[in-house]
């Protein structure tokens, strides 16, 4: 089968796509027609609506998407129903053929970072058994403890043909306040983190030169961007920030390779309230949302494949 991070190349370049959906399903972005099928005395009311809606994107996205990346806050947020949703919309996402990376951004040390490791893309020890806990291909993780906190996943990359994106250069504004800062060798922390994420992922490269061991860069900061393209050679990006945080497609292409590959960009809002936009909102009606959803799903490919392409040429 390959390294995951070979897989999820492989889905990449089928699709001609380098898109990851992100499932963030907070209740006021589902539609009423959907809310209005479950009665809200229900203790399966929330789980029902996200549930529903979550495969109503996924059904009409699968095939020209390659990945999806549920963001677990928007599920622990509705306790034991929402944690259920997660659960059951990232073994749906795998069924359909997707990647699944979740969004945990998890950090600790010693056994409380290998428990979260083993939960999502480990194995847990149950009865004498190991046991999958959730249906995920890759997650992302924060460096911030150092090698202790991201060993365990490292283990577990290496283990069970897994992937993890670690935090490097984030795309929120106040990203800067501490991930710019100097250090004494006169690097930036981010460079020094970016540095140490290229040695770490040395040991699981796969057929297209990168690993499995992957880094989130922002789109918002194109400059760091490109540095960091160029000082993570073998680094596969997670590329938040298109959209409705303001990336550019221009701007994100900067973090591709001579070859057009090397990340992957998600879309949150911009896809998921698609509805709302000046674009679909007269076209479609609140019930065919998830049309919307596809039109701009395929708007966005063309607009960053061209960029991409303009960038291998440049």
């Amino acid at each position: 089968m390959g390294l995951v991070i070979d897989r999820l190349i492989d889905k990449i370049k089928e699709m001609n796509n380098p898109t990851v959906m992100g499932l963030d399903p907070r209740l006021e972005y589902i539609p009423n027609f959907i809310k209005e099928k479950y009665s809200t005395e229900s203790e399966d009311y929330v789980y029902n609506i996200i549930m529903e809606y979550n495969k109503l994107l996924i059904d009409n996205v699968y095939d020209i998407i390659p990945a999806v990346k549920p963001q677990i806050a928007f599920y622990e947020l509705y306790g034991i129903p929402g944690m259920k949703a997660f659960k059951d919309t990232c073994t749906y996402a795998s069924k359909k053929g997707m990647i699944v990376i979740a969004d945990i951004k998890r950090g600790d040390i010693g056994s409380t970072a290998k428990a979260y490791s083993n939960t999502y893309i480990g194995k847990v020890m149950i009865d004498g058994e190991l046991k999958t806990m959730y249906d995920i291909d890759m997650t992302t993780v924060n460096p911030y403890f150092g090698i202790d906190g991201i060993k365990p996943f490292i283990d577990d990359v290496k283990g069970f043909d897994k992937g993890i994106f670690i935090l490097v250069k984030t795309s929120n504004s106040s990203s800067g306040e501490i991930q710019d800062l100097k250090i004494e060798n006169g690097k930036t922390i981010y460079e020094e983190v970016g540095t140490l994420v290229e040695k770490w992922g040395l040991d699981v490269i796969g057929k297209y030169g990168y690993s499995s061991i992957g880094a989130v860069v922002g789109a918002t900061y194109p400059e760091q961007l490109r540095e960091l393209r160029k000082l993570m050679p073998h680094i596969f990006f997670l590329i938040p920030g298109y959209g409705a945080q303001g990336g550019k497609a221009e701007d994100i292409a900067l973090g591709f390779d001579e070859n057009g590959l090397g990340g992957i960009v998600n879309a949150s809002r911009s896809l998921m309230c698609a509805i709302k936009s000046d674009l679909w909102k007269d076209k479609y009606t609140e019930e065919e949302f998830y049309l919307a959803i596809r039109e701009e799903a395929l708007r966005m490919k063309e607009e960053l494949t061209k960029s991409i392409e303009l960038r291998k040429k440049a």
